[in-house]
């Protein structure tokens, strides 16, 4: 069996054995600049080389995705019905509320994808975070994709290789009708609606996911919560037309920043008016805290003894970053074996890695968010170290550089992987690299193709 290193060592080999397949990358490159693939207005970077993954590897992180997503459920599900077992997060009146609110249909976490940094060498994994609010992604995988599967590189490499890719609408908008149509929301002429606070959303995304819902044969439309109307009875959009369900893309701490602009659609739940999918329950997963939750005394009893070593294999010690919960001074004085972030934030926002920065930055990182004091609690984790990836930096300048000044040997880049679970199914794989200890678009990240080679 072919490591997933030695698969990208070929594909390497089968781009310079055609000089580097400039014509191909220029080709890529201009796709990707008339793309969908747009965030925050921004075409996303991108690399040439796909993330290749073998059967081993693969196989590896279906188990642990939908191992996770079991664990997750469970959490959740004990969350609703027990108020004694709330007790251990520590949330905001108004969002427990939100969190409490009736779903209308059975399914616990219908959409999550779970981030995890993969060892190549060895197979083990430990988790970055859990995407239980409004995960993205699934556009740019598509878009990315499509720019390199026009290539000579890609045309070759596959036709001595079984190549799958990853499918993320179809499967999805299938999994959405099928929750909808068992819920008690369910009618035939039925509208949907994809809603977030469109400055904050991957809005082109949302566009591409309205129109495969259209050719299932429901009318969807894009919508920002602020838009939507409750009149007592039924949820309308901007244009004054019904919706029956609702894709949450919005995250729940949004709802929380923009909560008197939002109460149409909370009104609405609260009167079991629309079909919320997912709904806000999912925050116990988004929200970082559930690191910590995993290993209470209170989950542990409520999991197998299998499922209380899976977390102990995979999940970092992960403990609030205050004086009741750590030694701060353990924390400043081991830098490089720690990372902090907000427990309730999204897309790598105030996420530091200590090996990083030097002490005098670190030292003051934890001055400003130890305690709160901030305002807002933080969590210290033991620092994972990725898994290096021999890949290509995006092609930002090509457009600038003559064929002889473009790098074909490419460099190495740290990694991390997006599972993506569709109602509790393995669906594919979301490959993020970066060139320093903290993977973000922010912090020169990019987004590669994700390939399962079959048979190797």
């Amino acid at each position: 069996m072919k490591s997933n290193a030695e698969l990208t060592e070929e594909y390497f080999d089968t781009s310079l054995a055609l000089n580097g397949d400039i014509e191909g990358r220029r080709a890529a490159y201009a796709y990707m600049q008339g793309s969908t693939a747009i965030v925050h207005h921004k075409v996303v970077a991108c690399s040439f080389i796909p993330r290749l993954f073998n059967d081993e590897s693969w196989s590896t992180l279906k188990i642990i995705a939908e191992t996770t997503h079991r664990i997750l459920c469970k959490v959740i599900d004990h969350y609703l019905k027990d108020p004694t077992y709330r007790d251990i997060f520590s949330y905001d009146k108004r969002l427990e509320e939100l969190i409490l609110l009736p779903r209308g249909y059975n399914d616990l976490l219908p959409f999550a994808r779970i981030d995890v940094f993969l060892n190549e060498d060895n197979m083990s994994c430990g988790f970055c975070e859990f995407n239980g609010d409004g995960s993205a992604g699934m556009n740019e995988n598509r878009e990315i994709t499509n720019s390199i599967s026009t290539t000579q590189t890609f045309k070759q490499f596959t036709q001595t290789h079984s190549i799958e890719t990853c499918e993320l609408f179809e499967s999805w908008v299938e999994k959405f009708i099928d929750i909808f149509q068992r819920s008690k929301h369910a009618t035939p002429d039925a509208r949907f609606a994809i809603c977030d606070y469109l400055e904050c959303g991957v809005v082109d995304e949302f566009k591409v996911f309205a129109e495969y819902f259209k050719q299932h044969g429901y009318d969807c439309v894009v919508c920002d919560v602020r838009d939507l109307h409750f009149d007592g009875t039924v949820l309308r959009d901007k244009e004054g037309l019904p919706i029956n369900a609702i894709w949450r893309r919005c995250v729940t701490n949004d709802v929380m920043d923009y909560w008197d602009e939002s109460q149409d659609l909370i009104e609405a739940l609260r009167h079991e008016a629309v079909a919320l999918i997912g709904s806000f329950a999912g925050h116990i997963v988004h929200d970082k805290q559930i690191f910590e939750a995993l290993y209470h005394p209170k989950t542990q009893a409520i999991l197998t003894e299998e499922e209380n070593a899976f977390i102990k294999r995979h999940v970092p010690r992960t403990v609030f970053l205050n004086d009741n919960d750590v030694d701060i001074n353990e924390v400043r004085t081991h830098k490089d074996e720690w990372i902090i972030k907000p427990t309730d934030n999204y897309g790598a926002r105030d996420v530091y890695a200590g090996l990083a920065l030097d002490e005098q930055e670190w030292n003051k990182l934890i001055d400003t968010y130890a305690n709160e004091a901030s305002g807002a609690p933080f969590i210290a984790q033991t620092y994972i170290t990725p898994f290096k990836t021999h890949t290509l930096a995006p092609d930002s300048t090509i457009e600038n550089l003559a064929d002889n000044e473009i790098d074909t040997q490419g460099t190495w880049y740290n990694n991390l992987s997006g599972l993506y679970l569709y109602n509790g199914e393995f669906q594919g794989i979301f490959s993020r690299l970066g060139p320093h200890p903290t993977i973000s678009k922010e912090n020169e990240g990019m987004t590669a193709a994700t390939l399962h080679v079959r048979g190797c």
